[in-house]
């Protein structure tokens, strides 16, 4: 008897389970079936948002929409609502399109690239679905790859979406270079004999002492000079002795030997002021003085006293730094905003707080194949000596290009083949527009073609609406109708 009051209990609440299971059953059946037909009324436009309320559609599946939660019907997700494109929800009447049309394509659920532009059934035989679909207005430029978008106006403050009207602005380019300050080449000087001999005496025997012009430097004794010496004060007392004994023809031809013999001790360095001390003296110096034919300072001593030079000896290297030159390095992206003429300044760490202006005499024709830059020459006063020969300095290069169409660096999307600026057209509304850049500095670049001035354009979030664009671009290619043959 308590076996089967006990067999009794058991298959009671086995009934009461299983009534509850088909219960619960039926209701998820019902659930799933709502979104169905949701999806298949909302793009027909029985009702309207408004009317209905918020809708809801599969992240995964944005055909699959409904006017109640649910799960998917493909995928099983739960469905979310659907924001329009003002940044409020389903229920507020999204803003018309400025230029974009709307076509209603058929689409198959199970395989969403399988499209077609007139209903019936996939390849699969189940029903396609309607879906709305954007479309350019005639005459907008079509660019490859990506697509007008609209972004609601909550999206713009997520991703920081700022916007900034094309115009023409002033381009100045300051370029900063690294300069190595060198002697003027043209003010530099080589002391050298044209003859052999000795050094009698070196009045300049130190490197870096300081010369002016006409300053003896030292003396040499030459057998050559010498005998150059004799030479001319031969034909000087020959030319007196002709001219006593009044030989027709004799005079002039005396004459012309001692031009001969002063032209040659001038040949040999002489200063003219040492050729009269020699014709009023009579006498043939032992030794000849070399003096100094610049000012400036010995940046070179090439011989010390009583040594044996000849022609080829270096004996001094004399330099003019009242005036020097600093030598920039400048890249070749760089050059378009480097000329002859152009104004320079020159700032050394040493002397902090002052600067040097100058002007650009000389870019180089060549560049430096090691750090691919070009050498910029810039001229510069040295009156009080501050600037030295090797010394490092930062030469700043100021171009000033005048007024120009440009647009922030921020603003253009650049994907290495091609330039793209996003345009803000209204109410959440961005069109890509491919353009052709000019000139680049750090903040700005010039706009040679693809803009207007006064259109506003994309300067931050530009990324993230390229992203957007791309990925419509991508279901808009999926979405083409496609022929038999393709499907």
């Amino acid at each position: 008897m308590q076996t089967t009051t006990r067999r009794r209990l058991f298959w009671t609440a086995s009934g009461l389970v299983l009534a509850i299971l088909i219960i619960v059953a039926a209701i998820r059946q019902h659930a799933t079936t709502e979104p169905t037909t949701g999806a298949a009324a909302s793009p027909t436009g029985a009702t309207s948002p408004a009317e209905t309320g918020p809708l809801y559609h599969c992240p995964m599946h944005p055909t699959m929409v409904s006017d109640r939660p649910g799960d998917c019907k493909i995928c099983g997700m739960r469905l979310v609502p659907i924001e329009d494109e003002s940044g409020e929800d389903a229920a507020t009447p999204a803003p018309a399109m400025p230029t974009g049309l709307k076509k209603v394509i058929y689409r198959s659920t199970m395989n969403p690239g399988e499209i077609s532009d007139k209903p019936g059934k996939d390849s699969m035989g189940m029903e396609m679905e309607p879906v709305e679909v954007e479309e350019d207005a005639p005459g907008t430029t079509r660019i490859e790859g990506l697509a007008a978008v609209r972004i609601s106006n909550r999206k713009q403050q997520l991703i920081g979406v700022r916007t900034e009207a094309v115009r023409k602005a002033p381009l100045v380019r300051t370029i900063r270079a690294v300069g190595l300050l060198a002697a003027d080449e043209r003010r530099l000087h080589h002391v050298h004999t044209k003859s052999e001999g000795w050094i009698e005496t070196l009045y300049v025997n130190a490197t870096g002492e300081r010369v002016r012009k006409g300053q003896p430097l030292l003396t040499i004794y030459s057998p050559e000079l010498l005998a150059t010496q004799e030479e001319y004060l031969l034909a000087l007392k020959t030319r007196e002795r002709m001219a006593e004994g009044a030989i027709a023809g004799a005079a002039a031809r005396t004459d012309a030997l001692v031009e001969s013999g002063r032209r040659r001790l001038l040949l040999f360095d002489f200063t003219p002021a040492q050729i009269e001390e020699l014709e009023r003296s009579g006498r043939p110096s032992r030794t000849v003085t070399l003096y100094s034919p610049i000012s400036g300072y010995v940046t070179r001593r090439g011989v010390t006293q009583g040594e044996k030079i000849d022609s080829g000896t270096t004996l001094l290297d004399i330099a003019d730094l009242s005036r020097v030159w600093a030598l920039a390095s400048v890249y070749e992206y760089e050059l378009p905003f480097v000329r002859v003429g152009q104004s320079a300044t020159v700032s050394l760490t040493y002397l902090p707080g002052r600067a040097y202006e100058g002007k650009v005499t000389l870019v180089s024709p060549v560049v430096e194949g090691a750090t691919r830059t070009v050498q910029v020459r810039v001229e510069l006063a040295n009156s009080d000596l501050a600037l030295k020969p090797d010394m490092y300095a930062q030469v700043d290069l100021r171009a000033d290009m005048g007024e120009r169409l440009s647009v922030p660096e921020s603003a253009v999307v650049s994907s290495g083949d091609r330039n793209v600026v996003f345009v803000a057209q209204g109410d959440g509304y961005f069109e890509p527009r491919e353009v052709r850049l000019g000139l680049r500095l750090p903040d700005m670049v010039e706009v040679l073609d693809g803009l207007a001035e006064g259109e506003t354009i994309v300067t931050s979030g530009g990324f993230l609406i390229d992203s957007e664009s791309k990925l419509k671009a991508a279901l808009e290619a999926a979405a083409a109708p496609r022929s038999e043959g393709e499907r």
